[in-house]
């Protein structure tokens, strides 16, 4: 387990001086960005619908992965005012080599973030919201109990707001995964990032058999429950690792898979080794609903909360027309 502190008792930096964004990678040889191919383009954020729903975020104090995190998807998703709140702060404790969320000592919790997120989902109207964090190693729990009073939160408010969580591993945080099962949300999302053999230079700070008996877990906890996972293609990654990645998934009885394109969000990130053809994509798609999910979406712009309000409900169909 990685837990990197970039605030020192004694800083050598002036005082006013901006802290980098990622100080563990500041010093890393920058790695190519190459050139996106044509079948990535997105609408670019500005409408009045994207600017209402930003500025409820904003007013409400609240972070966003959408933000943090570069999503590509940002632009038509808050349009529908679809936002997926990153809860617990914007500063990881974690160093992953793909992601751009803030890395650091995060600040402590604030504990009127669950009221927060639940007025923000009331105003906003959603039926369907997801939640994620940073990984908060510094935390006895993880960051269990905030996960669950966010989420009980929003039923008070919202009681027919379906509620998609996004969770980091909780590693070595036992008990952890039983409180924020314990509260009951629809769907338990944990991504797996990538396959294991790119683990030490992708997600160091993981462990992807942990990760799979994470998700195993949750079934066990509370069967009603659907578990969903993500991966990012175009690291290095062959293609009969993703196929026994979806088999090491479906043999924890995860429900939905989500496959999409990295995009590299700097210099100092890990990079692009290749871009994913849509048909390469598609040959994923198909192969993943063969293998037993329930549902599948692999794309480029594939991203773990994209269409989340429309996958819970096609979640729920597949889950009934398997049970006729």
């Amino acid at each position: 387990m990685a837990v990197v502190f970039d605030l020192l008792n004694e800083d050598p930096r002036k005082k006013g001086e901006a802290q980098p964004r990622h100080p563990e990678k500041a010093h890393r040889p920058d790695n190519p960005v190459l050139r996106k191919p044509d079948w990535i383009r997105v609408k670019a954020p500005g409408s009045p619908k994207w600017a209402e729903t930003n500025r409820i975020v904003k007013e409400n104090g609240l972070v966003t992965v959408c933000e943090e995190a570069g999503c590509p998807n940002v632009g038509e998703c808050w349009e529908k005012k679809h936002a997926t709140f990153m809860i617990m702060g914007d500063t990881c404790t974690r160093a992953c080599a793909f992601c751009n969320v803030k890395t650091g000592l995060p600040a402590p919790l604030d504990t009127k973030e669950p009221e927060h997120i639940a007025q923000a989902v009331f105003k906003l109207g959603l039926e369907h919201v997801v939640i994620t964090s940073v990984d908060r190693d510094d935390l006895a729990d993880g960051g269990a109990k905030h996960f669950a009073q966010v989420i009980r939160a929003i039923r008070a408010a919202s009681p027919k707001t379906t509620i998609e969580i996004l969770t980091p591993d909780f590693l070595r945080k036992e008990g952890a995964l039983e409180v924020v099962v314990a509260a009951r949300p629809d769907v338990f999302n944990h991504n797996l990032e990538t396959v294991p053999s790119k683990y030490l230079t992708v997600r160091p700070g993981a462990r992807y058999f942990y990760s799979i008996r994470l998700l195993q877990r949750v079934k066990e906890l509370d069967s009603s429950i659907f578990t969903k996972s993500g991966i990012m293609v175009g690291l290095g990654e062959e293609r009969n690792e993703v196929l026994q990645l979806m088999d090491d998934l479906r043999s924890a009885d995860v429900d939905f898979i989500t496959i999409g394109q990295y995009l590299q969000p700097t210099k100092k990130h890990h990079p692009v080794v290749r871009f994913v053809t849509p048909d390469e994509f598609a040959s994923y798609d198909s192969v993943a609903r063969a293998k037993g999910f329930l549902l599948a979406s692999a794309s480029p712009l594939t991203r773990s909360s994209h269409h989340a309000g429309e996958d819970f409900a096609r979640l729920k169909a597949a889950r009934e027309a398997k049970a006729l």
